[in-house]
């Protein structure tokens, strides 16, 4: 059997040759990590390569993206169905092995990670859903989830400000099954960080409440080892080990430096540090001995067989919790759901409430929320302004499996977390800020979409309508570019009918995130037939309709959807046919067949005005050149919502104006 030299030298090995042969990519990390991972992965890590979704398999997180070869040596030699022509083809297009890891290309990555900071934050949402799914579903004598979540991170993780926010909170939330190792080697891309990190990080960690192993030899496999034991003992704090490192270990002339940190090491130093490390096989050859040593399929077979053993038992003491369980971690909806959610709806159609979006927000989730346990929620420490907290919400962190999160203040962090708790499973997070503060959280908003993970991101106070906050606190330019997200779907409803199809539509939708985006004024309701209410569904559709064929079409949005009724009213008064056109969610609407989206906006119809306070340039796309769109192309002011809109002309005269000089 091979040493745990010799194992971690493969690892070594591999990225280096990887690296080189791509002409790109960072050796460094992996080189410097490789002794870290052979302990972790062979000695304490649960997981089966065969079934890499098996739901209690420990999680591992690469924060450190760019050493992205270390991960994938990893999954290559342990057994997962990643071969080595997938390594050679390491940063080649379409490769399973791109630059950075990214979730769906290879079986066990668990998360996209490279932007620095939001893979330990990830993990940190992993560990809190691991926590609450146990708290819900184990059962005296019956424990089916406990898993662990390891993370390796650097110094650029811990430099990046989302790495504070989200340790800070892991250490209020007593997250003891976190355990995160810092790749303590003191060099980033410029060089030496001493000129520019001089944090004491583990007294920074301590204070967060977390358990911190220090000064631990990071190339003694002993000295890990104990490392480890000693924070598996800790259960009530996430633990951080301080790992010192040399990166590039093993490169006799490039390792420490800089230089091996983001380039390939060359021909001549991969030569030389072949024979330094004592490896003698050609690139990519791994020899039989070192396979053996490094197989998890034996192992993690035998894990799984007696985890399923364990389900067994507990589907025969509490056949409604394990189908719940399973229903759950399938990603699946209640049966009930559709059923369920259309009598809600139609309830809240009869009731036709004018009332804030935000309020009609909460009001859904009182209707949804007996409906999904699933459902696990938040805000960035402004529930009362959002109205996040449903009659159901419970705040997890009082250990009765409850499912709310008080994420503080922190948008960025609350926006990874909650794409964490998605990645692992068995819930729907949904998390909630002002509008304007989505600015904060945007890199982890496009790595949902990237992912294709289903959070739900919820926005309120979404215009210039919040009125005497002013500029600072007032949304212009936000909702349009959310929508130029790819995959982001994005809803702004108009009023507590479409809030509710809103939340259905993103509730529904498991391939990617959603935006809600809700106002902080009330919103008049709007008539609809069933056949209307059923359209709402498809983006856009026709609110108000003329007899024949429209002269001119209104499309509104959000608040601005009463202006563009008042508006049809009064040129209806005038003699003129007139279309209003409420589009809630313009990517959906974009998805719908051309012959629905020509019956809806009919190209022959050319006199087009679109009311959104907001940026224009959106809407020029379905008003064309020649339309007008009334908005905003300036930040707002400070004063009641009423006066804002009056300042910036954005009101049910100007659109009218707009349709009759069209006309």
């Amino acid at each position: 059997m091979a040493q745990r030299k010799e194992l971690a030298n493969a690892i070594r090995a591999l990225s280096m040759d990887a690296v080189q042969k791509a002409k790109s990519g960072h050796p460094g990390a992996p080189m410097g990590m490789a002794d870290i991972a052979e302990v972790l992965w062979n000695d304490y890590l649960v997981h089966n390569p065969a079934n890499p979704k098996w739901v209690d398999r420990d999680r591992f997180v690469l924060s450190n993206g760019h050493g992205s070869m270390l991960i994938y040596s990893l999954l290559h030699l342990t057994g997962y169905d990643l071969n080595i022509d997938d390594l050679k083809s390491f940063r080649q297009l379409h490769s399973r092995t791109p630059g950075h890891p990214e979730y769906g290309y290879a079986p066990g990555v668990e998360t996209t990670t490279g932007p620095l900071g939001q893979g330990i934050t990830n993990a940190v949402g992993m560990a809190a859903a691991e926590k609450t799914l146990a708290a819900q579903f184990n059962r005296p004598g019956h424990t089916i989830v406990d898993h662990n979540t390891y993370v390796f991170l650097g110094d650029g993780c811990m430099m990046e400000g989302i790495s504070h926010e989200a340790c800070s909170l892991a250490g209020t939330m007593k997250l003891g099954k976190l355990i995160a190792f810092w790749d303590d080697n003191g060099i980033s891309i410029d060089g030496h960080v001493t000129g520019w990190f001089t944090d004491d990080t583990p007294a920074r960690f301590e204070a967060y409440q977390w358990h911190v192993v220090r000064d631990v030899d990071g190339h003694d496999p002993e000295a890990i080892r104990q490392a480890i034991e000693e924070a598996r003992a800790v259960t009530d704090k996430p633990s951080l080990i301080c790992c010192r490192t040399v990166i590039g270990f093993g490169a006799p002339n490039l390792a420490g430096t800089h230089d091996c940190h983001g380039a390939p090491l060359g021909e001549d130093e991969i030569a030389a540090t072949r024979e330094n490390i004592g490896w003698s096989h050609p690139p990519f050859v791994v020899p039989d001995d070192v396979y053996a040593g490094w197989s998890a399929k034996e192992k993690g077979a035998a894990a799984e067989q007696e985890w399923n053993a364990t389900f067994a038992a507990y589907r025969e003491a509490h056949p409604e919790l394990a189908a719940e369980f399973e229903r759950r971690m399938a990603g699946e909806l209640p049966a009930d759901w559709d059923s369920k959610a259309a009598g809600f709806i139609a309830a809240v159609n009869d009731k036709a409430e004018t009332i804030a979006s935000r309020k009609a927000s909460q009001n859904t989730l009182n209707g949804y929320g007996p409906v999904l346990p699933e459902l696990l929620g938040g805000s960035a420490d402004l529930a009362g302004s959002n109205l996040t907290i449903w009659s159901g919400s419970e705040d997890i962190n009082k250990g009765n499996g409850g499912n709310y999160i008080y994420y503080g203040v922190r948008e960025f962090g609350m926006s990874a977390i909650m794409n964490g708790i998605a990645l692992h499973g068995g819930f729907i997070p949904y998390g909630a800020t002002f509008l304007m503060f989505s600015e904060y959280a945007r890199n982890a908003l496009r790595m949902a979409a990237l992912m294709k993970v289903q959070s739900i991101f919820v926005y309120t106070h979404d215009s210039i309508g919040l009125g005497e906050d002013g500029p600072t606190h007032q949304a212009v330019e936000q909702t349009a570019t959310l929508r130029m997200i790819p995959r982001m779907s994005v809803w702004r409803p108009c009023d507590a009918v479409e809030s509710a199809v809103a939340w259905k539509a993103a509730i529904d939708r498991k391939a990617g995130p959603s935006c809600l985006i809700f106002s902080r004024q009330n919103l008049q309701h709007q008539e609809r037939t069933a056949d209307q209410i059923a359209a709402i569904g498809r983006g856009g559709y026709i609110l108000s309709d003329c007899d024949g064929t429209p002269e001119a079409i209104i499309i509104g949005t959000g608040s601005e959807v009463g202006l563009a009724m008042e508006a049809a009213g009064a040129l209806a008064g005038k003699g003129k046919k007139v279309r209003v056109v409420s589009m809630p969610s313009t990517d959906v609407f974009d998805a719908q067949d051309s012959t629905y989206k020509e019956s809806v906006l009919p190209a022959s119809v050319t006199a087009r005005v679109a009311v959104e306070a907001g940026v224009t340039d959106y809407w020029l796309k379905y008003v064309g050149l020649n339309g007008r769109v009334i908005g905003i192309d300036s930040f707002g002011e400070s004063a009641p919502a009423g006066d804002v809109y009056r300042h910036f002309g954005i009101t049910a005269e100007n659109v009218v104006k707009a349709v009759e000089e069209l006309l």
